[in-house]
């Protein structure tokens, strides 16, 4: 076969992804709060941006102009071959700072109750009470070295010999020292498992005696709700084992938690729903929406004074840069509230009804309806919540698989089929409903379900079994 070569000429189509493209796709995962982080370190870097403070106004449902329709068909293109969503911007101007006025004669200061102090951490307060409590400095240095290895809910990490090895001094010394710090408050603390801090906790309480020492040596056991091997063990009756387990219930297992000073991070919602006439409104919450603005009139000063090619270059690039934000959050924007509108429609069974009426849904449906990549509704519903009139969820809550129905009916959302599940096991009476019983009520309410699902279900929601639940009932009556 004979060898030859030649030139071809092909014309093909190719998505180039560039570098700010795939910054864009990059952004559209982040929440609102994320995106302004990303913003601020935007806005100290580039001085062309600066924070836009006019009222914020509600995205177009869709671009206007050609440019940024095809700006979007393009982001949407990226979206599907990189399989990452899409753009996102804000930002905030560079604070300015003054100095604090000095109070004018005759003004009063704030008193000393008036300001802020630092909370009582858990390490702080043991060390106070170890300066007092304990006289001998050896129990001292030993003390501090546990208060060191105590964690977050109060538990003594670490084994004791290691603390005596790096003392020098013997077990049995800081044994004895650990008893001492265990009578520290608050009860329970130094603990080195859950059976001795519920022990500890009920000595303080002067209700350690032999019955419930029993109880707490074998906590296995109550966790398995037997309760005929308890009584025995204990030497009490059904009633009195009711009333011990009522006692154990009362301590806490974490006593350490009471000092835990950190601030829960609230939930912000990205997109807010509202009811307006027979329908629903949906709109972008815009306190958190990050919005820029591309300075011209600074932009167009310093270019024109500007003769160094360096210098040109530089501006040029955060001039194009600061533009492609501005035009990354309007389309960002659009995107999330396309995506947000569409799901309320979609739900709206959901929104008007509640949990029972949330029907099944997949990310296909939605990219289908609004004409998008499946990657790109993927993205949006990342990281952000929406807020209801029925709570706060997160957009990826409204997508779930779908149960088959009996006859043919429609499907269920599997939500919804939970939520059923755990109604019917809140409502139980004198019978418990074991797994085959719940698909058997189901059934008879059009819900074609395996036990298996019902089981996977129910341990989803962390429900113990018939069995469980039944022995808990015998200890609690």
């Amino acid at each position: 076969m004979a060898l030859s070569q030649r030139l071809d000429l092909r014309q093909t189509q190719a998505l180039v992804m560039t570098p700010q493209l795939q910054q864009a796709i990059k952004l559209l995962q982040l929440s609102n709060m994320e995106l302004s982080a990303y913003i601020e370190g935007e806005l100290e870097q580039n001085p062309l941006l600066e924070r836009d403070e006019a009222p914020a106004e509600a995205p177009a449902e869709a671009p206007a102009e050609a440019e940024e329709a095809e700006e979007s068909e393009r982001w949407e293109a990226a979206a599907g071959a990189e399989g990452d969503g899409t753009v996102d911007l804000g930002g905030d101007p560079a604070a300015w700072q003054s100095a604090a006025p000095r109070p004018q004669a005759g003004e009063t200061l704030p008193g000393l109750d008036q300001t802020l102090s630092r909370p009582v951490s858990l390490r702080d307060h043991l060390l106070a009470q170890l300066s007092v409590d304990l006289a001998d400095p050896v129990d001292r240095v030993i003390g501090a070295h546990l208060v060191e290895m105590i964690d977050d809910a109060g538990y003594l990490q670490g084994e004791l010999a290691d603390v005596a090895q790096r003392l020098g001094c013997g077990v049995e010394r800081v044994e004895a020292t650990l008893g001492m710090l265990q009578r520290f408050d608050p009860p329970g603390v130094f603990a080195r498992n859950l059976a001795e801090c519920l022990a500890l906790q009920l000595e303080d309480r002067d209700r350690l005696d032999p019955a419930m020492r029993a109880l707490v040596d074998n906590l296995p056991l109550l966790a398995s709700r037997d309760a005929p091997a308890l009584m025995k063990l204990c030497g009490v009756d059904a009633e009195d084992l009711a009333d011990m387990v009522a006692e154990l219930k009362a301590l806490n297992p974490k006593p350490g938690l009471a000092f835990d000073t950190t601030a829960a991070e609230p939930v912000v919602p990205d997109v807010l729903v509202r009811p307006l006439g027979g329908g629903f409104a949906v709109e972008l919450n815009s306190d958190t929406l990050p919005r820029v603005l591309v300075n011209n009139r600074y932009y167009a000063e310093v270019a024109g004074a500007t003769r160094n090619k360096a210098d040109r270059d530089y501006l040029a690039e955060r001039y194009q840069q600061a533009n492609w934000l501005v035009k990354a959050l309007h389309q960002r924007a659009t995107t999330i509230l396309k995506v947000s509108t569409e799901i309320v429609r979609q739900q709206e069974g959901f929104f008007r009804h509640g949990v029972q009426h949330l029907k099944p849904l997949v990310l296909r449906d939605i990219a289908e309806a609004i004409e998008m990549h499946e990657s790109t509704v993927s993205r949006v519903t990342s990281n952000k919540y929406m807020a209801t009139p029925r709570g706060i969820y997160e957009l990826k809550y409204y997508f779930t698989s779908a149960i088959a129905a009996t006859s043919g009916g429609e499907a269920l959302s599997a939500e919804a089929v939970r939520h059923r599940i755990k109604l019917l096991i809140d409502a139980e009476g004198d019978e418990v409903l074991s797994d085959d019983r719940l698909v058997e009520i189901l059934l008879k309410e059009g819900v074609d379900i395996a036990r298996r699902t019902v089981a996977k279900y129910r341990e989803a929601m962390r429900i113990p079994s018939s069995v469980q639940r039944r022995r808990a009932r015998a200890l609690t009556l």
